[in-house]
Parts: structure tokens; sequence; C-alpha cells
């Protein structure tokens, strides 16, 4: 295991690097946060596939594979389509707004009003996701180092959180960069051809296992629809996904450059199941499915080979968790505690304030509280699935309807908010936490709250309309100075 010990560590180290050396790009708000808005094309492609791509896509997706066959490409397939969808539809506008995060293009929308509730159940949501990814790393380490769990967690997170927060962005894209890398290499050119190899090829699979596993829809009806529901609408709405779209030089970039990181998350999804389906012949009785992706690179790989397959499996943890990391610490700042500030303290009150200096802080207590949080929870299923229903029950209706429909209102958002974030809590008590139904009807009373309280309420002032389509469109008076070198 010396050479596979040898690149991790040589891994680990570059991540670290990266992290200085974004630190001394990263002078301003805009640099630190959003990584200046200068991404071209191909980086923005790189990190945007990164970020969606993470321990839940590629070690939860080959248990998936695993338990199902090829159906099993279901969750990561619907977190590409939501990709596609943001890019096609979206992007380009989200990019055009300039802010930093959900909840200021919400108070944008309908006046300011949106913000603190908004901002706490995004908060939720890209902590619980920050959390889930830094569990992954106890996986990986064991498989490594047979390392205790918690010291696990503690050095993976560590590593994170400090990279993140020497450089913000610029140190999260440039590693992100390298992940998009080795996670191509490690899980697309290597790891899947050898494991269909060493399964007899796809010929001795079909023969070794039901057919139901090669039936694209074996998972079930019901299971793709809530994927659909909660990684689709989720990737249109997750402020982890959006400062990401924040970054792109233009419109264009974020349009194309996003279309590009889907359809590579489909191929992600179809290979992840293909690698399962593999193991599942290799190894009939493994006693918990997850365990695959640890299973077959350990015992089917080569020296070499191995540690740059695990080093893929961290690759995919790490920009997860790291874009996860910024964003909870940007919504925590930016969203909740300006705010609380703001209320005790007017801004600009005689104190110069280091914007940059300020959101380093966040992501150093926000990194914290995610490792000493993943050391206290177990179920990483459990606390992702109540991160994406509180997301999708309490936010999905007010974002689209403020993008889509003129006619809601502050208080028809707020009304959706407070009702779908309720139910989704309220029907997860009563149902089981992994139950479909909580973010089926959390869903729909969200949007029956938005609708009816707009139509009941007085339309948005005209002149907030008129500004927020001036900022849509990109021609809002304070953006011209905004700088925008090309930057690949």
């Amino acid at each position: 295991m010396a050479v596979d010990y040898t690149v991790i560590v040589v891994y680990l180290a570059g991540m670290l690097a990266m992290g200085w050396w974004g630190m001394r790009r990263a002078k301003s708000k805009s640099e630190f946060l959003v990584a200046g808005r200068r991404l071209g094309p191909a980086m923005y492609s790189g990190t945007m596939a990164a970020i969606v791509l993470g321990g839940a896509s590629t070690i939860g997706g080959v248990g998936l594979g695993y338990q199902y066959g090829l159906s099993g490409a279901w969750m990561v397939f619907t977190i590409g389509l939501g990709l596609l969808a943001l890019s096609v539809f979206f992007s380009a506008r989200i990019a055009r707004l300039k802010v930093y995060t959900v909840s200021e293009m919400l108070d944008l929308r309908y006046g300011g009003r949106a913000g603190v509730i908004s901002g706490l159940v995004m908060w939720a949501y890209t902590l619980m996701l920050a959390v889930t990814s830094t569990i992954a790393y106890a996986t990986i380490f064991d498989v490594l180092f047979d390392m205790n769990r918690t010291l696990a967690i503690v050095l993976g997170g560590s590593i994170v959180v400090a990279y993140s927060t020497l450089g913000g962005m610029w140190s999260i894209t440039l590693t992100d960069m390298v992940q998009f890398v080795v996670k191509t290499i490690g899980v697309l050119l290597l790891l899947l051809p050898i494991a269909v190899v060493k399964a007899g090829g796809f010929a001795e699979m079909k023969a070794q296992l039901p057919t139901e596993y090669f039936d694209p829809l074996g998972i079930g009806g019901e299971t793709i629809f809530t994927y659909v529901l909660i990684y689709t609408f989720g990737m249109l709405i997750g402020q982890d996904i959006w400062q990401r779209v924040f970054t792109a030089r233009s419109d264009r970039t974020a349009k194309w450059g996003g279309t590009v990181a889907g359809t590579y998350c489909l191929a992600y999804a179809l290979a992840g199941a293909v690698i399962g389906t593999a193991a599942k012949v290799l190894y009939p009785n493994l006693a918990s499915a997850d365990d695959a992706f640890a299973t077959i690179v350990k015992d089917e790989l080569p020296m070499g080979v191995r540690g740059l397959v695990l080093a893929a499996a961290l690759a995919a943890v790490m920009s997860t968790s790291s874009g996860a990391l910024i964003a909870c610490a940007t919504v925590a700042n930016n969203d909740i505690w300006s705010r609380l500030r703001g209320v005790v303290r007017p801004a600009g009150a005689g104190e110069e304030h280091d914007e940059v200096k300020g959101n380093r802080v966040f992501i150093l207590v926000m990194g914290v509280a995610v490792v000493v949080t993943a050391i206290a929870l177990n179920n990483v299923v459990e606390a992702l699935t109540v991160a994406y229903n509180l997301l999708v029950g309490g936010l999905l209706v007010p974002i689209l309807g403020g993008l889509l429909w003129k006619r809601g209102t502050a208080q028809g958002a707020l009304a959706s908010v407070i009702v779908g974030g309720l139910a989704v809590v309220g029907l997860m008590a009563a149902y089981g936490i992994l139950a479909n139904e909580p973010v089926y009807y959390g869903l729909l009373s969200s949007l029956a709250a938005y609708v009816a309280v707009s139509l009941m309420t007085k339309p948005t002032d005209a002149a907030v309309l008129a500004a927020w389509r001036e900022r849509l469109a990109g021609r809002a008076p304070e953006l011209v100075s905004e700088p925008v070198p090309a930057h690949q």
C-alpha cells in the first residue's frame, strides 16, 4: 500500500497548496465568495461537475448499482437532469443578477421581506449537505488506513476547512478542477473498464444476474419520481449550485458550461451503476451495498491505480463538502448574521468592515460546526433527506415562482416558505424521515399557499418589478463596473 499512500498524501498536500495560492488571490468579497465572477467555460464546467458529483454520487451511486443494477443510475441521472435544466432555462438570468445568495435574489424580486426565513432554510440545507459529505471521509480513510471514524472525519474535514478558509472560492475552484480530473481518470477511465473486465464482461454479467438488473426502470417508478422531485428540483435552487453559477464570467458561460457539466453527470451516473453491477457479480453477498465501491477498489485494482481511484473518491467527497461549506458560511454571514447585526447596529455606523476577513471567519466557524456535527451524527441518508425535503418543500415554489410568475408577492413567498417547511417537518414526523409523502405534500401545500396568498394580497410594487427586470437583463447601473477580464 506504500505507493497508494504516497498518491493520497501528494493529493492532500496539493489541496492545501492550492488553498495557500487562493489566499493570495482572494482580495475582495467578490473574489473570495464567487471567484470574481470570472470563470471561463472550461473551468466553469469542471468545477460545476465537481460540486454536484460528491460522495453520494460516487460511493452511493455504485451502491445503488450493486443493489438495483443499471437502474441504480437514476439518482445521479436526476442530478444531471437538474443541472441541465438549470443551465438551459435559468442560469443566464441567475448569473446576470450579480448577487451572492438565493435569499438576495428573493429580496430583489419581492422587495426585501423574505431574506432571513429563507436564509435559515437554506442554511439548514447547506449545513446538512456539508455534514453528510464530511461523514463520507470515514469510509474512505477506513479503507486506506484502517483509521478510527472520528479521526478520519477530523482529518478530512480539517483539510477542506483549511483550504476553503484560506482562499475562499478561488481555492475551492482550483481544487475542484484537480478533483474533476482525478475523478474522470479514476472512475471513468480506470475503475469502470477494470470492473467490467474483472466481472467477465457484459455477457457474463447478464448470465450471472437476474434480468431486472438490466431493466432501466427496475428501481421503480415511484422512486424515480421522488428522485426527480428531490434532486432535479434541488439542483435548480440550492445555494451551493447557485454560488457556482455566480462565478461565470458571462451568462453564455453559465448556460453552455453548465450544459457540458450536466451531460458529464449523465455519463458518470451510468458508469457508477455499471461498476456497482460488476461488483454484484464479484461479491454477491456484501453486508451493505455501500461497501461495494471500497471493496472492488481494495480487492481488484493494482497498486498505484488503487490509490488514484481512492483519491478520486476523496476528490468527489471534498468537492461537495467544500462547496457546501462556503455556501453555508455565505448564507450564515450575508443572509442571517448581517441582517440580525443590522437590527442592533445599522451598517456603516462608523466602523470599517473587512468583508474578506469576516467571510473567512464564518467559513472557519461553520467548518468546525460541520466537523462536530458529522462526528455526532450516524445516519447519512436521513440527514441528506431532511436537507433536501426542507429545501424543495420550503424554497422551490417561491424561487421558481419569482422567476416565472410576476403576480407572486412577498406575502405569498413568505407563506410558501413557512407552510411548505412546516408541512415537510410535520409529515416527516408522521410518516418517517425516509417516506416519500413529506416532499410530495409539502411541495403541494407550498404551491397552494404561494398562489392563494399572492392572489389575495396587493401585487408587488411596480418599481420593485422594474428594478428586478433591469437586474435580470444585466442593465443595473451598479453592475457596469464589475470587472470581467477573461480567465480560464
